[in-house]
């Protein structure tokens, strides 16, 4: 009996040496893990931080490499202009998701200069290549910036779902409360699962007024509240989201429609901004949504978010030569800081500078 006892006991012991082991070694662990994150937050403090043009290029190093690169590669391919040389820099622009018609305009173009400045040599074609798109961009879109001064200001912010309309909105809330205006924001889309939660948290993120209704909610109700509390806190912008159902055209009309006859007739004083969300990642399929929404309602300009994600920027070309809407603000980054206005300049500069 003694010697089970003794028995039993050494077991228990020998078991709670182990449970202890592992507390132990769980510890270590958890030092250990604290100690790598402490590391990781020191390091992301640590980095440098990034001017808006080293930001942009960085952004749009995909896009460059796409694109620029193979317009180095071909160029030093060649030992003469010819119209092979055309072709080649033809199909590269359209894979660029420049589009058919911009890219056909852009090599006719060029070819023009070429002959009228007597260029021979391969080399001096990237030069005025960029010259030219800078050149079609700008005929098209003069009026880059948002239009909101003097304040009071209405943005109402449409795209599909999924274009990345919330983050956007966070951003641009973000970047207005740095200025030192003051924001609200108004969660018009009530119809999709969570969109009010997260506009909320980004309007928490940003530290700027939130206006919300129930989820199912009437949108332009939404719309209608956020305009009397804009007129009652003296607010500088609004910023309104809307709902992206693209699969009924006819519907989606009506709800915008609906919502813009509430800011002309409660709002009439307020500059006005209609901003097109789109997805640069989607290359062409951002050039359709466009078009359906420029059915729609009257865009005033475009955000272009994921340019960091994609090698197919040149969409941006084509969205303002082909369709003349001025791109406006751009994204290139996940940070909150990552929204920044669009100028044409730094934009070629940064895809065309290696």
């Amino acid at each position: 009996m003694f010697k089970k006892l003794f028995n039993r006991n050494k077991e228990d012991k020998k078991k709670g040496n182990e449970e202890k082991n592992i507390v132990n070694e769980r510890v270590r662990e958890d030092k250990l893990d604290r100690e790598i994150d402490n590391k990781e937050e020191l390091e992301i403090k640590e980095e440098p931080k990034l001017n808006f043009f080293d930001k942009l290029k960085a952004g749009l190093d995909k896009t460059r490499k796409g694109m620029t690169d193979k317009i180095d590669a071909i160029l030093k391919s060649y030992g003469k202009v010819d119209e092979e040389l055309f072709d080649d820099l033809e199909e590269i622009l359209v894979t660029a998701d420049v589009g058919i018609n911009t890219t056909m305009e852009i090599i006719d173009r060029l070819k023009i200069r070429i002959k009228e400045e007597k260029v021979t040599e391969p080399e001096m074609v990237k030069g005025l290549l960029k010259k030219e798109i800078k050149e079609i961009m700008k005929e098209s879109g003069e009026k880059n910036s948002l239009n909101i001064e003097p304040s009071p200001a209405v943005i109402l912010v449409v795209g599909v779902n999924g274009a990345g309309k919330t983050t956007t909105i966070g951003k641009l809330s973000y970047n207005l409360k740095n200025e030192g205006k003051k924001v609200i924001i108004a969660a018009g889309d009530t119809f999709r699962a969570a969109a009010i939660e997260q506009l909320e948290e980004w309007s928490n993120r940003s530290e700027t007024d939130f206006i919300s209704h129930s989820e199912g909610s009437d949108p332009a109700a939404v719309i209608y509240d956020g305009i009397q509390a804009a007129k009652a806190r003296k607010s500088d912008v609004l910023i309104c989201d809307t709902a992206g159902r693209l699969h009924n055209k006819k519907n989606l009309m009506n709800e915008l429609n609906k919502i813009f006859r509430v800011v002309d007739g409660e709002y009439p004083e307020a500059r006005k901004e209609v901003l097109l969300v789109l997805d640069a990642t989607t290359g062409q399929n951002a050039i359709s949504q466009a078009k359906v929404f420029k059915e729609v309602c009257d865009i005033t300009g475009v955000v272009l978010t994921k340019l960091d994600g994609t090698a197919k920027g040149g969409v941006v070309i084509a969205l303002q030569s082909e369709l003349g809407l001025p791109v406006k603000l751009i994204g290139v980054g996940e940070k909150i800081d990552d929204l920044q206005e669009f100028n044409v300049e730094d934009f070629v500069e940064a895809i065309f500078n290696n």
